[in-house]
């Protein structure tokens, strides 16, 4: 290679040799010339942890192919690579100065704007964003000359670049106006009768993605169903449309006079069995979509439960956390006021969900007496200091543990030494740890927003008591490990990946991946039981049943909240008083029967007991079955 023999033009030659050997010395691997690349560090020295995790990694391509491909695209100068090679060999071994970790994540979101190109026939690499190379982006003048002690590396430095920077940052504020819909899994349907009712759903409600996944996913439960009678076609239609839908604003002010507003939302989907009830959710990602699929599976859950009632749900995209509690209170009376017109003991039922626990139930409660001028609502959440009635919060998280009992005893096993990993770290969760643990099982993790815990040890109730203590003092689930030497606080991380027998998923909807079903499916795990609406992606679905995962939906396996709220009203009519042993009696009657219904349900259909969608098909179809005949029997309405 010749190179100019005027001074600048020898820096500027210089300076692109230098940037090219950096690219050797980290290991950067070029995919394609005069392309939007990515590039991969490789191991280094200064954080051995560090080393062997991949920040940027395609799965797409095969590692012979990529060596191949490497060893063919890679420009570099021999020469230059050869002089450095023998360098390293001649210098004593220096330690990087110690980077940390958190500016390496922060270099792969730079990477993807980084591309190697030919200019003045040498090769240099480009920023995408503001297509500029060598010094241009180096805070250091003089770029890679001078002593070790004063350089940076070239990376680092274009991290750095004042002018990079502002270049990144109008990229991402231009990509934050876009708005990107979330692909819609569509599932392949055996029959043209109910691939048209799916098809009209997404032509309705495009944009409703969650919905259209729940309804996609009750549609191919209930296949056979619409298959042996068209009858059913037409109710599914009808069934798909809420009865009702109310989308209303919720104005409030905070603690230092300013005005916010929210959108509040009630779904009250059919009413053909019954009055509705449902859960009221408070989170930001709370929107009409969210409520309607809510909404949709609560209905099917109360109508396969033994006390027959209508669905409904809804909340607002308001977040609770961080807010005080004079806060909540006036954005709960204001949420009130709007809906108190629908509620009744006669129309609505509203009960706790995500972010709207007794203290949020408490201030709705007030306000809709306030409005209605009687005691007579229906709110199950705060009667329970002001009536007395025995294990209400209880009963979905016992629930789920009875019904896993209940699928186990059908094989001759028992929960008793398995291990289960739970999700999530509300109400429900915790009273799963409490549950296991009174059968013998061994419950080994729970998780928030954050990431997830997990003991080795397995919890207990002094343990389980600890957790309760930190998540009523808003502390991360983080110092529980700071007390427990065998556990440990994964940040951003979901605990499917540990070893388990059973899986209690009690977070959210689709907090389920495909990566994390073959996680489960690595780990051992045998049986799922759904303790949240939905928890299961599609995608996550179809590994767990061509690995034989046995599921119990939660339109089954979640009835006990159910349960509880139809024993707490006759709790109230009949001045009876439950002791937690009768309740959890009735709660045990309840679940087996609801167990019961859902696999006979499956036998008529010709699903076997034993096969992993026995539960999830029986269960949707006794349901749907139940509602069907309420609709037709009162009509056209």
């Amino acid at each position: 290679m010749l190179l100019p023999i005027n001074g600048v033009g020898m820096n500027s030659t210089m300076d692109d040799m230098n940037l090219i050997q950096q690219t050797q010395r980290h290991h950067l691997v070029v995919r394609e010339l005069g392309e939007e690349i990515d590039l991969e560090i490789g191991p280094g020295d200064d954080d051995t942890s560090f080393a062997n995790a991949t920040l940027i990694s395609d799965p797409s391509r095969d590692p012979s192919t990529e060596e191949h491909d490497e060893g063919k695209q890679m420009v570099m100068v021999t020469e230059l690579h050869n002089d450095d090679q023998d360098l390293s060999k001649s210098q004593p071994a220096k330690r990087k100065k110690k980077v940390v970790k958190r500016w390496r994540e922060e270099w792969a979101d730079t990477y993807k704007w980084a591309y190697v190109d030919m200019k003045d026939g040498t090769a240099r690499i480009f920023c995408s964003v503001c297509r500029e190379y060598g010094r241009k982006h180096r805070r250091n003048p003089y770029g890679n000359e001078g002593s070790r002690n004063m350089q940076m590396s070239a990376l680092e430095e274009h991290n750095n670049s004042l002018l990079h920077k502002e270049a990144l940052r109008l990229q991402m504020a231009s990509k934050d106006k876009i708005i990107v819909d979330k692909p819609i899994y569509v599932k392949a349907l055996m029959s043209k009768t109910a691939g048209s009712i799916v098809e009209a759903a997404l032509k309705r409600d495009p944009h409703e993605i969650e919905f259209i996944q729940s309804l996609q996913e009750v549609v191919h439960a209930i296949e056979r169903v619409i298959a042996k009678n068209s009858h059913y076609v037409n109710i599914m239609e009808r069934l798909l449309e809420p009865e009702r839908t109310i989308i209303f604003r919720v104005p409030w002010v905070d603690d230092r006079g300013e005005t916010h507003v929210n959108r509040g939302f009630r779904v009250q989907f059919n009413q053909s069995l019954g009055p509705c009830r449902g859960g009221i959710r408070f989170h930001p990602c709370m929107n009409l979509s969210i409520s309607k699929f809510l909404a949709f599976e609560q209905t099917l859950k109360n109508a396969l439960s033994p006390y027959k009632l209508g669905g409904a749900a809804g909340g607002s995209d308001f977040d609770p956390k961080g807010k005080s509690d004079n806060e909540i209170m006036r954005f709960c009376q204001s949420f009130m006021t709007e809906l108190y017109r629908y509620f009744g003991p006669d129309q609505d039922l509203p009960s706790e969900e995500m972010g709207a626990g007794a203290r949020e139930m408490g201030y709705l409660f007030g306000q809709y007496r306030r409005l209605a001028g009687n005691f007579q609502g229906s709110f199950t959440g705060p009667r329970i200091f002001w009536t007395g009635s025995s294990l209400r919060t209880e009963a979905t998280g016992y629930g789920l543990v009875l019904f896993a009992q209940l699928i186990l005893a059908d094989s001759n096993r028992e929960l008793k030494g398995l291990r289960c990993v739970v999700s999530g770290s509300g109400k429900i969760a915790m009273h799963v740890l409490e549950k296991l643990l009174a059968y013998g099982a061994i419950p080994i993790t729970i998780s928030d927003s954050k990431g997830y815990l997990v003991d080795e040890d397995g919890f207990d109730y002094m343990k389980i008591q600890f957790l309760r203590d930190i998540k009523a003092q808003q502390r991360s689930l983080r110092d529980y490990s700071k007390t427990y030497a065998r556990s440990k606080y994964y940040d951003e991380a979901k605990p499917w990946n540990e070893r388990c027998d059973v899986a209690f998923p009690c977070a959210t909807q689709n907090e389920i991946d495909q990566s994390d079903a073959i996680h489960l499916v690595n780990s051992g795990c045998r049986l799922l039981v759904e303790g949240s609406t939905m928890p299961c992606t599609p995608e996550a679905v179809d590994v767990l049943r061509k690995a034989n995962v046995l599921v119990a939906p939660a339109m089954a396996a979640g009835a006990g909240g159910v349960v509880a709220g139809e024993l707490e009203l006759n709790h109230e009519f009949n001045l009876m008083q439950w002791s937690p042993e009768d309740f959890e009696s009735k709660l045990q009657e309840a679940m087996k029967q609801t167990y019961q219904r859902a696999l006979k349900a499956a036998s008529d259909f010709g699903y076997q007991k034993e096969s992993p969608e026995a539960l999830v098909h029986g269960a949707a179809i006794s349901a749907f079955l139940s509602i069907a005949q309420g609709m037709t029997d009162q009509g056209c309405v």
